[in-house]
């Protein structure tokens, strides 16, 4: 069964690496991570703009692979409500869409920071950085609330695999 789950946090949550786990479970789970995604998909700019544009494109992309029954994860910051509210919209099934905030706070998110992107964007060498000099808008009312900060990688990917379980998606 086709769904998708718009993985949303700031950056090193750990959305990408939860879908990746997840793909191990669950046959044909395409994995769109927003980072490869823009590198062909998007402008490469991050002004409000860019990042509006970008998560439409990524959800046209997500109601395309769903009209073809295709599973997926959207790793994606998506860092606005609006963006999110906008994705939902566009893929138009909320028996498919699932909004997933992986809930990490900003220290413990610098801590995985292993590209250095936090201490660059602190330096003032990357600017417009979520969660450092560009907010980050928590989801009042996600369908599902990963706690990554004080739970494992299998633990996270497990309270996922009961929520897709109790939907009779998998």
């Amino acid at each position: 069964m086709a769904f998708c789950l718009w993985m949303t946090g700031l950056p090193c949550s750990g959305k990408t690496t939860i879908v990746r786990k997840l793909a191990e479970t669950i046959p044909n789970l395409a994995i769109l991570d927003g980072d490869e995604l823009r590198e062909w998909f998007s402008p490469k700019d991050f002004s409000k703009e860019a990042r509006d544009e970008h998560n439409r494109r990524v959800a046209h992309l997500s109601k395309l692979l769903l009209k073809h029954n295709v599973p997926m994860g959207v790793s994606l910051i998506s860092p606005y409500k609006e963006n999110r509210a906008n994705a939902r919209e566009i893929i138009g099934d909320d028996t498919k869409f699932f909004e997933v905030y992986v809930n990490a706070s900003l220290a413990q998110c610098e801590e995985r920071d292993v590209k250095g992107m936090y201490a660059k964007a602190r330096s003032g060498e990357i600017k417009g950085f979520t969660g450092i000099d560009d907010p980050y808008e928590a989801p009042d009312s996600a369908d599902l609330v990963l706690d990554t900060e004080n739970k494992s990688l299998d633990e996270s990917a497990a309270e996922v695999l009961e929520f897709l379980k109790s939907k009779n998606l998998i």
